[in-house]
């Protein structure tokens, strides 16, 4: 038996938040719902609706039926300019050694 599509979509959501650097309540946000029902919805205890799938598609600049291929095709088909990238690591890096009296 294959994986099912609110696993996939769970899966999904679960790799676009790590490729992008953001937080479940960034989500919650574009959603319009809280923190704690996007958690739900990821845990299984609560389905991703339709018009959720829509709006996270939207969110993260890619297609429904990317979405809903999977977390490899989903973070595939993230724009580059969405990707969480070294730079922005580095410059919070960065700004943390000058907090610190380094470089």
């Amino acid at each position: 038996m294959g994986v099912g599509l609110d696993e996939r979509m769970c899966a999904a959501v679960a790799a676009l938040l790590h490729a992008t650097g953001e937080s479940q309540a960034d989500l919650a946000a574009a959603l319009g719902v809280s923190q704690a029902q996007v958690s739900r919805r990821q845990s299984g205890t609560a389905a991703w609706s339709l018009a959720d799938c829509d709006v996270v598609a939207a969110h993260y600049g890619i297609g429904v039926l990317e979405l809903l291929a999977g977390p490899t095709q989903a973070t595939e088909s993230l724009p580059a300019k969405r990707r969480r990238t070294s730079g922005r690591i580095v410059a919070r890096t960065h700004r943390s050694a000058v907090r610190e009296g380094g470089a």
